[in-house]
């Protein structure tokens, strides 16, 4: 299956919508082999809750080569549980060094995988990255309107709406019920979400700010389709830092996130 269609898949078998993150600190740890051990078994542990994983590229980068090996160990533990991969880096350049990021994260070991992108760069420089993915199965999601207050500077003024345009434009060149090419709406903005659902009918939306950046989850039901697919609301520091190290909090609270995102769309 495609990305797109894996986390539908997942969304109506488990009955779940949350996008579980993993952003391991490291100054949380004792040492890298504690952040390791954690950050696995907080994946472990709470995926029967979650639709997709979104590792932080950063938290990883920020640990050095043994942070990268780390991201390798999470990947392929969260395609071993069936639980499809969405990289978190925010990606954007132009000509053949946006094509070498694409390689990077959507070729090779994380194939099939998905991976935020940055569009403010232009458009065309959106192009190797879905080909990349599309050629291998997997997504970009397309920063539109982001969930941090000054996401307006740049984003105000109607280019939200057109950035929100070209990511339909592109998904038009597919079939199937959702397309390669999603959207990023913060949870942020509920006001914004009902006209954004209807501005990308074949986009996949992630939803990220629930929990630690105030987003509820009451609010973002007009992110979904009328099945109740189509997006995806992503927790981080929620539950991965639920109460600490405690794993038992990680999973109380992704199960409370996705029973909150289901009440909501009851």
């Amino acid at each position: 299956m495609t990305f797109a269609q894996a986390v539908t898949d997942r969304t109506r078998r488990l009955d779940t919508r949350l996008c579980v993150g993993l952003d391991p600190r490291l100054e949380t740890y004792r040492d890298l082999d504690h952040l390791r051990a954690h950050t696995l078994d907080v994946l472990e542990a709470t995926a029967p809750y979650a639709a997709c994983l979104k590792p932080q590229l950063a938290f990883y980068e920020a640990a050095g080569l043994a942070g990268l090996t780390v991201l390798h160990e999470v990947c392929a533990a969260a395609r071993t549980l069936g639980l499809p991969v969405l990289l978190d880096g925010k990606r954007g350049d132009i000509g053949s060094t946006a094509q070498a990021y694409a390689q990077g994260w959507l070729a090779g070991d994380h194939a099939g995988s998905a991976l935020t992108v940055n569009p403010f760069l232009g458009f065309e420089t959106l192009t190797p990255f879905v080909q990349t993915a599309r050629a291998n199965g997997g997504a970009v999601f397309v920063l539109v309107k982001t969930s941090n207050p000054g996401q307006a500077d740049l984003q105000g003024h109607g280019i939200s709406e057109r950035v929100a345009g070209e990511v339909t434009r592109l998904n038009t060149q597919e079939e199937g019920e959702y397309a390669s090419v999603g959207a990023v709406v913060g949870a942020t903005h509920p006001q914004d979400l009902a006209a954004f659902r209807a501005r990308l009918p074949r986009a996949l939306l992630l939803l990220p700010g629930l929990g630690a950046q105030g987003a509820g989850a009451a609010q973002l039901a007009p992110a979904f389709d009328a099945g109740g697919t189509g997006a995806l609301a992503s927790a981080s520091r929620g539950v991965q830092y639920a109460r600490g190290l405690d794993v038992g909090a990680s999973v109380a609270a992704a199960r409370g996130f996705r029973d909150e995102l289901n009440r909501a769309l009851a």
